[in-house]
């Protein structure tokens, strides 16, 4: 075997590496073989719709092997999906996906942007806004592009097919997203599409639209969900099972600690990359009680905190972790957040500041925890869900032992 042919697979078996789904394997090695041949690198695509402002962990996953990708000298097109988003993908949904305002999609699209060069590396990546191609199509162009889709093929996706057989609505709209992502693929002459597992359908609609517009197709590789920090979905933020890749130290390495113990091995594979014999050998140290889950967690959390803060952040992170935990302490330092509408000794609805200072995802979820004696204020506990609280600056809010915040007032 020749030194090109060993150069395409050692790319091939590298790129495959964790992936769920590869179409195909044989059509990745051709398209690496032909960017070797002529020098010209790979068009890698990843589509994201902006419809939260954080990136979290979940997106680490696929962000790595597009990190990968790069390393090997292709090129990245994060696609934002400024257009899709405005539609809402409807993936995975069990109804219609409220649709974003143009206002909250920019807001989200920029802070998306700037967290994502925290993983890509940005002289390497181009970021492009789909909205720059999908806005200018005409309802004509719409007509020629729904066109080479059929009805039937829609249903096959299991989320339109459950919501179709159970009588509930699909809005037209929603079989458009389907069309207008893969019409980004179309737009960039993508060679490979990354997405989560989630995203499958979508992918492959992308590869079977582009040979109509005169294109080779896409190869399709998805990698698996990233469980949250309850151990059950997939980690969502508007599931509050998230950690976010810009959260603070502390708050980092104390949501890596709360995962349950079973998971810990898909956060070492997806997140960290670690080689799969390795987890294979650590979990089994971990049945036969050689390793014990706390180290091992701890381990976990120390090197995701450092891939975000670095060494001397995830060294004190667990100083901190460790100390809070053993001697129910407080940490050295305490993020204080600025309420400019609360004036002191003003009554607030507790389950509203907690929302407010970014310790609970909404209300309802902060009424959640109220009752189920998380949360303290200065220290003292809390089980009224709709208890009142004379705000004064300096106090001290808590929800369990690692996340909290000190109120400052203006």
């Amino acid at each position: 075997m020749g030194k090109l042919e060993d150069a395409v697979n050692r790319q091939a078996e590298l790129l495959s590496q964790r992936a769920a789904m590869l179409v195909t394997e044989e059509e990745l090695k051709a398209k690496i073989r032909r960017s070797l041949e002529e020098k010209r690198p790979l068009k890698v695509k990843l589509g994201v719709d902006p419809s939260a402002p954080d990136i979290h962990l979940g997106h680490m996953v696929v962000m790595r092997k597009l990190r990968e990708f790069q390393e090997l000298g292709h090129e990245i097109y994060f696609v934002i999906g400024d257009f899709t988003g405005m539609i809402g993908d409807p993936s995975g949904r069990s109804k219609t996906r409220r649709q974003l305002s143009r206002e909250e999609v920019e807001a989200n699209a920029r802070t998306y942007h700037e967290q994502a060069t925290l993983i890509l590396d940005p002289d390497k990546t181009h970021v492009v806004f789909n909205s720059s191609w999908l806005s200018p199509l005409t309802f004509a162009d719409l007509v020629r592009l729904a066109s080479k889709f059929t009805v039937a093929r829609m249903l096959e996706r299991d989320d339109f097919h459950n919501r179709y057989s159970q009588g509930q609505a699909i809005g037209i709209h929603e079989f458009l997203y389907p069309l207008a992502q893969a019409y980004d693929s179309i737009a960039i002459d993508a060679d490979v599409e990354l997405g989560g597992t989630d995203q499958t359908f979508n992918l492959l609609v992308g590869r079977d639209l582009q040979p109509h517009y005169g294109q080779e197709p896409q190869i399709a590789l998805t990698m698996p969900l990233l469980v949250g920090t309850d151990g059950k979905e997939k980690m969502s933020k508007s599931l509050g099972n998230y950690i976010g890749v810009t959260d603070n130290p502390n708050d980092m390495y104390g949501k890596v600690m709360s995962i349950p113990d079973e998971i810990m091995g898909d956060y070492f594979e997806l997140v960290l990359a670690e080689p799969g014999h390795s987890v294979e050998g650590m979990m089994r140290e971990l049945e036969s009680g050689k390793r014990h889950p706390m180290d091992l967690k701890m381990e976990l959390a120390r090197r995701i905190v450092a891939e975000f803060h670095g060494l001397n952040a995830a060294s004190t992170a667990q100083d901190n972790f460790l100390r809070v935990f053993s001697q129910d302490a407080l940490p050295d330092e305490i993020e204080t957040v600025d309420l400019e509408d609360i004036e002191a000794g003003e009554k607030v609805g507790l389950a509203r500041l907690l929302a407010m200072c970014g310790l609970a995802p909404s209300s309802s979820e902060a009424r959640r925890l109220i009752k189920s004696g998380a949360v303290r204020v200065n220290r003292e506990r809390q089980v009224d869900p709709s208890a009142l609280i004379k705000v004064t600056d300096g106090m001290l809010l808590q929800v369990g032992k690692r996340r909290m915040c000190k109120i400052g007032i203006k």
